[in-house]
């Protein structure tokens, strides 16, 4: 458990330096800029995915961006959405089942893209290869193409799985070298 905490912290490590720069050279008057910005199917993860992460994220004293909680009546979608993703220092592509089906995650998703953040792929009860563009929308070819050729540099992201790989290896060395000194300490015994 404490190996799983310290590697959380590495995780977010990067983004948390932006908490202690001065307020008032970070925030501007209209809106705050995020840290993370979330991009999820609210239908499939706003109530467990995309909510628990958005409230780890503030507990840590960081500025996510999730649609639901962030929004207010009122409010321009597209201006909003835009704005967000281009304070945001990272993006979190909470992909899911109906997650294609979506103008908005995908439109949400090419512009994280354009705007050439990092973006951390969470796979929600869906396999990469699952994840294809189709035309509910009747939209011109070229905003499909650009739409598939985010999700298909999102979702192919190998520097998240090399970490996510690294701290799966690291958890299970630590775990078999407790389990190792529990055997040591019985055989003392």
């Amino acid at each position: 458990m404490q190996r799983s905490i310290s590697s959380s912290k590495n995780v977010y490590r990067g983004l948390i330096h932006y908490q202690k720069q001065p307020a008032a050279a970070t925030i501007s008057r209209q809106q705050p800029p995020c840290d993370v910005f979330i991009n999820h199917r609210g239908i499939d993860t706003k109530k467990n995915v995309a909510g628990l992460l958005y409230g780890h994220l503030k507990r840590l004293k960081l500025r996510p961006f999730l649609d639901n909680k962030n929004m207010k009546p009122g409010d321009k979608l597209f201006d909003k959405i835009d704005t967000a993703i281009n304070g945001c220092k990272v993006g979190v592509a909470v992909f899911s089942p109906q997650y294609c089906k979506s103008y908005f995650c995908l439109h949400e998703l090419a512009r994280i893209m354009e705007a050439r953040k990092k973006v951390i792929p969470v796979f929600c009860d869906v396999k990469p290869s699952q994840l294809i563009v189709k035309d509910h929308w009747r939209l011109p070819k070229h905003e499909l193409d650009r739409f598939q050729s985010a999700l298909d540099e999102a979702k192919n992201w190998p520097e998240f799985m090399m970490s996510a790989t690294e701290a799966i290896i690291e958890n299970l060395i630590e775990v078999e070298e407790e389990e190792e000194q529990q055997k040591l300490i019985v055989q003392i015994n």
